[in-house]
């Protein structure tokens, strides 16, 4: 009985399957009953590495990065209050595959979660592309994007919250509205407006927030201002999002909060 290459991607999705079952206490087994499921996802992600394998110089094998995920709308709704901690899990998962293959890649593994318009319930479409940091190689994902992808359709405006915003009584926090100076203040004292829709921040060609910090992520975390309340979203990030010493996938600042990536602290204001 051999033990060949073959059987080192079921051991990422037992570990990936272990650690979903452990996110949410069970909450993944029913977000997902009768949609598409995590790990069809990490599998298409796989298959994607695979079939874009490219040789540098010196034998090297260098596959994609950066794994954009579009999910139908009704199963982008469904998820979006975990969205964040699957992108991580997801991301973590391929860097390991990734790994076991000795397979290079440029930084940091990047999953993104988004809304496919489009797609029917259950359907999803993988793209992969490699990411250097300035420009970016888009690669399409055959046999789940028909019709192309419009490269720039993520991080443009807020994305929906159905956690946050349906029922529950969950308003904009005391001290936030559409005239208020909404800004971070960094330990030094650089202060950072934030503007109405998404900003992310990172170390990073792409990121609008550049924070030169060796323990930031290319793209870190993002903040979606709707103009009353600011949500704060770990973007896969490999140290990690902390606001007030707890660690957070996704969490509505409040004012005061003080947010720490790597070894940079910023406190979130909100001024008027």
């Amino acid at each position: 009985m051999s033990s060949g290459p073959e059987e080192e991607p079921v051991s990422v999705l037992q570990r990936f399957e272990k650690r979903l079952e452990g996110l949410v206490e069970g909450a993944f087994a029913k977000v997902f009953k009768g949609v598409v499921h995590p790990v069809e996802i990490l599998n298409a992600m796989q298959r994607e590495a695979e079939a874009h394998k490219a040789i540098l110089a010196g034998g090297r094998t260098l596959v994609p990065n950066r794994y954009v995920i579009d999910l139908s709308p009704y199963d982008h709704s469904r998820l979006a209050p975990y969205a964040a901690a699957l992108a991580q899990e997801l991301a973590q998962s391929q860097a390991e595959f990734i790994g076991e293959q000795a397979w290079t890649v440029y930084g940091d593994v990047i999953v993104e979660i988004e809304r496919g318009e489009g797609l029917d319930t259950g359907m999803f479409r993988v793209t992969a592309e490699v990411y250097t940091g300035g420009d970016v190689a888009p690669v399409s994902a055959p046999g789940y994007d028909q019709g192309g992808y419009d490269q720039g359709g993520y991080d443009q405006g807020p994305p929906a919250y159905p956690a946050y915003d349906q029922g529950g009584g969950y308003g904009p926090p005391p001290g936030h509205g559409g005239g208020r100076n909404v800004r971070l203040v960094s330990g030094d004292g650089r202060t950072y407006p934030l503007q109405m829709g998404s900003t992310v921040i990172g170390r990073g060609d792409q990121a609008n927030l550049r924070l030169p910090d060796v323990g930031i992520s290319r793209r870190h975390a993002r903040l979606d201002f709707d103009g009353g309340q600011v949500v704060l979203t770990d973007l896969g990030s490999t140290n990690g999002t902390m606001v007030n010493g707890q660690r957070v996938s996704a969490v509505a600042l409040n004012p005061g909060d003080m947010i720490q990536l790597g070894t940079t602290t910023l406190t979130f204001r909100v001024d008027g």
